[in-house]
């Protein structure tokens, strides 16, 4: 017990005693509902168990809806709400569905099971801002509560949702229940200009949306701010939609596309949500809380919501400990994903779980700057040290980063194989079984879903007519197998990461320790798509590597020479775990060669050598070594290593193909390498020198569609897009460097209403790229309904919106489907006030050319959320208008095909 969490019986400031027997009475009713889960424990499986230690736990999430039918009587309430043609439509998935399939879930080797909250809900929401009719998004995802102390109809009875939680209990498993703070469903909403001194001029309820008008639950029914008695109260922050994710004061008390805010300032509306809480833990035994939306309420809600003193209505950590969890979980959602190096929205998630004089608040959460980096460095092909700088930083900015959860994909965001491949996938997987935090699944990821929220079972949206719990899928027995390697050696779920070696050029190798008191693991992962070398790696002399896991199984033992080095040739795709142990007989040290730059200026450790294009390296090995076969191998690429061939008297020289190097900041390193021998790494750095080609302006306001500004097109309804252009293009800037490309793309606004990870939002950019001299190529624009235009084939297409940053080849690729993922990717960087977007594709993302004349490019807009945004006669909320699904391309504005020079 710490002075955060008090007992029911601590004497408090201002104790009265009145308070204290309430406290009492409390307890009594705490003991008396152990005593009742003990007996009845021994009828059959705990409603009530201890708490696991959560750093070993597992995580299986899945959205209820969306994963099994277990009862189909409660599939409809015949108000419009279920629809399994419809995506954002109830399908029929509920509670009784979970239980069944509980041992599916188990032998993945998940602990934990997560799902979205089952509290009553708003079923459909209204269908547009000042629309008081429902019609709009459906909401199956269970985020829209009206009644926060009941279970919604379409998922069972409160009988169900204890029979699942004793199942899982019976298994050694525990239950985490999705929870929200922030909001209720949309009820009310502004048909006019708001304005703080009278939220309630232009107020609108909206009455028609089932099942109910407004919330059932006391406080929150108290929702019409014309009423002063309810405006009073205060239940709710009467705001309109937060305008601007950037301003703190909108992002926590605003409206989150219309749901209605409520006031967690208000002591009663917090006494409400504890007890609302408190009632699933006493009740359904849940064994710990997911917080959704977490960063839109203020950091200090989680000590009140955990360690409220309030007799009547306890924090939740109190209740727990009533029950016997005295490591009751609690993990939030925010929404935050660094770039390259930073690190701010990482600190800006630790403050929501320790408070600036240090004191705990949430115990974790949701990792999404490494689930970010993750997708960087696997999916996306961008440097391997995107995810080594990532890795580094853990401990430096998390005070318990075991506690937090770490994922590869979830319900909010593309699925991982949208635009990353299968080898990919088992790599970011592997990494995240093997880094400190939570391991989080999010379901059909081990089915190798790419939909972001089809159904599990066959009758629902998006399951091709087929079940989907097949236990011997090759992704289900990998994650099996992960999932193991974790629970043998918990040096995985306890230790701490090293950092080794990563590539900042580009895709290549990263490995790290995992350190826990004398056990040493070592990880090491090639992000390349062709073998790389992984030179003079530091473990300690003669320590022996015995191999335990790897993508491709289990790499073959090792051992480090006296020096204290291994050298390493990873395949592709490779990810592979050795276990550390004590030296064994070191191997012998060869004579390894020395090497120097010569050609264009000398080079230090300190000081690398700046080159600004190809350039030659020069060096000498032992007159004894001039007859082995030695490689000049540059960033670890094996597959561009450049043969050298000694003079007798043991000298030699190289070019080396600076092509692929487009990052002036970066430092590359050389070696000269022989099997078994590396010599010593160069250091260098490449200035490229980037030729601007062409300049290509584009008339203003024609985002109108197809026809520019004679087009039909309108924007979304939703307020979100009101008074901006975010997807009008203005001018387009190219320039080459050799087989590298640089395209420039100016707008007329940049949106940043979502807070987007990427820094613009509200437009998807598509690219498309057609080689010269490359056969092939496809005609059709993925996802888009429409052709390119004239004669054009594409060779590459890059995707680009405010979450996703996706490069494909024309392999596969048709009017339905992507392509295939290719890497490395382009990078990204944005300048907000000069309403522009820099893209940059290195000469490896473009087949290696040696020049890209007569390449030939073109590029439109849209918009993307997990696909293409939909095109309707009218626009809706989240849809554009000015024609029929299918029947039009979905082009907001485009920029005629650019041929280069």
């Amino acid at each position: 017990m710490t002075a955060s969490q008090p007992d029911a019986n601590t004497p408090m400031p201002g104790d009265r005693p009145l308070a204290r027997h309430r406290r009492w009475a409390s307890a009594v009713v705490a003991a008396v509902a152990a005593c009742s889960a003990t007996v009845a424990a021994a009828a059959g499986p705990r409603l009530h168990v201890p708490s696991p230690d959560w750093r070993d736990q597992v995580i299986y999430f899945a959205m209820t809806d969306r994963f099994d039918d277990g009862d189909s009587k409660n599939n409809d309430q015949r108000a419009g709400e279920f629809n399994r043609a419809r995506e954002d439509r109830y399908q029929g998935g509920d509670l009784r569905g979970l239980a069944r399939r509980l041992n599916y879930i188990r032998g993945l080797g998940a602990t934990a099971l997560w799902i979205t909250p089952p509290v009553a809900n708003q079923w459909i929401g209204p269908s547009g801002p000042n629309d008081g009719g429902a019609g709009g998004h459906g909401g199956y995802h269970g985020y829209w509560a009206e009644h926060f102390m009941q279970v919604d109809k379409h998922l069972g009875t409160l009988a169900d949702y204890q029979r699942l939680s004793r199942q899982l209990h019976q298994r050694g498993m525990v239950l985490v229940q999705d929870i929200v703070l922030n909001h209720t469903g949309n009820y009310f909403g502004q048909a006019g200009p708001w304005s703080a001194a009278d939220p309630s001029a232009h107020m609108v309820r909206y009455l028609s949306t089932p099942p109910v008008p407004a919330p059932r639950q006391a406080p929150f029914n108290l929702n019409d701010a014309r009423d002063p008695a309810q405006r009073a109260a205060a239940i709710y922050h009467w705001t309109p939609d937060v305008a601007d994710y950037t301003d703190p004061v909108q992002e926590r008390n605003f409206q989150m596309s219309g749901l209605d805010d409520l006031n967690t300032e208000n002591p009663v509306v917090m006494r409400a949500l504890r007890r609302s809480y408190a009632h699933w833990i006493r009740a359904a035994g849940v064994d710990a809380f997911r917080v959704d939306t977490a960063f839109y309420v203020p950091p200090e809600t989680f000590a009140d919501f955990l360690y409220s003193r309030d007799a009547q209505a306890p924090g939740v950590m109190q209740v727990a400990r009533q029950t016997g969890r005295r490591q009751f979980h609690v993990f939030g959602e925010g929404f935050g994903i660094d770039k390259p190096g930073e690190t701010a929205q990482a600190r800006k998630i630790e403050s929501y779980m320790t408070d600036a004089a240090g004191r705990p608040l949430l115990p974790g959460m949701l990792n999404f700057p490494l689930y970010g980096a993750f997708n960087d460095a696997f999916a996306r092909g961008q440097a391997s040290a995107v995810l080594g700088k990532r890795i580094a930083s853990l401990a430096l900015t998390h005070a318990r980063p075991h506690l937090m959860a770490n994922f590869v994909d979830n319900h909010d965001v593309d699925r991982f194989l949208r635009a990353g491949s299968q080898p990919a996938l088992r790599q970011a997987l592997l990494a995240m079984f093997t880094l400190p935090g939570i391991p989080t699944l999010y379901y059909g990821t081990e089915q190798a879903f790419t939909e972001q929220r089809a159904s599990m079972f066959a009758g629902g949206w998006g399951a091709g007519g087929r079940d989907h719990f097949d236990v011997q899928a090759p992704l289900y027995r990998y994650i099996a197998g992960a999932a193991a390697l974790r629970r043998t050696h918990r040096l995985f779920s306890r230790g701490t990461p090293q950092l080794l070696r990563d590539n900042p050029n580009g895709p290549g190798a990263l490995a790290y320790l995992m350190v826990h008191g004398q056990q040493r693991a070592l990880v090491v992962f090639n992000t390349a798509e062709q073998p790389v070398l992984l030179d003079r790696l530091p473990l300690g002399a003669g320590v022996r590597l015995k191999g335990l896991f790897g993508v491709d199984g289990s790499p073959a033992d090792a051992q480090a020479d006296a020096a204290g080095t291994v050298n390493l040739v990873l395949p592709p795709r490779a990810g592979q775990v050795w276990l550390l142990q004590a030296p064994g007989r070191s191997a012998s040290v060869e004579t390894c060669p020395t090497i120097q730059m010569t050609g264009e200026g000398s080079a230090t450790a300190a000081e690398p050598t700046v080159v600004t294009g190809d350039f030659a390296m020069a060096g000498t090995v032992p007159p004894a070594a001039a007859t082995i076969d030695w490689r000049l191998v540059v960033d670890g690429d094996l597959a561009r290593a450049v043969r050298v061939q000694p003079q007798p008297d043991g000298r030699w020289q190289a070019e080396v193909d600076t092509g692929a190097m487009i990052e002036p900041a970066v430092t590359h390193r050389a070696v000269l390498w022989a099997s078994g021998c590396a010599g010593p790494a160069q250091p260098f750095r490449v200035e490229r020198r980037w030729t601007p080609v062409v300049d290509q302006a584009d008339p203003a306001e024609d985002d109108h569609g197809p026809g520019g500004q004679q087009g039909q097109y309108t924007y979304p309804t939703d307020p979100s897009y009101a008074g901006q252009r975010a997807m009008d293009i203005r001018r387009v800037q190219v320039a080459g460097a050799g087989g590298a490309l640089q395209v420039d793309i100016t707008l007329a606004d940049i949106s940043t209403r979502w807070n987007p990870a990427n820094g613009f939002d509200h437009l998807a950019l598509t690219l498309f790229i057609e080689l010269p001299g490359t056969e092939g190529g496809v005609r059709a624009m993925p996802l888009q309904d429409g052709e390119l235009p004239g004669t054009m084939r594409w060779h590459r297409r890059l995707r680009v919106h405010g979450w996703s940053n996706a490069l494909f080849s024309a392999d596969g690729a048709s009017a339905t489907h992507e392509g295939t993922p290719v890497t490395p990717g382009a990078s990204l960087q944005v300048d907000a006030a000069a309403k522009r977007l820099r893209l940059t594709l290195p000469a490896a993302a473009l087949g290696n050319l040696r020049s890209l004349s007569g390449a030939r490019l073109y590029l439109n807009t849209w918009d993307y959320d997990n696909g293409y945004r939909p095109l309707a006669p009218t626009p809706q909320p989240w849809a554009m208008g000015g024609a029929a699904p299918g029947t039009a391309p979905k082009v907001m504005d485009d920029v005629v095909v650019i041929t280069l020079p």
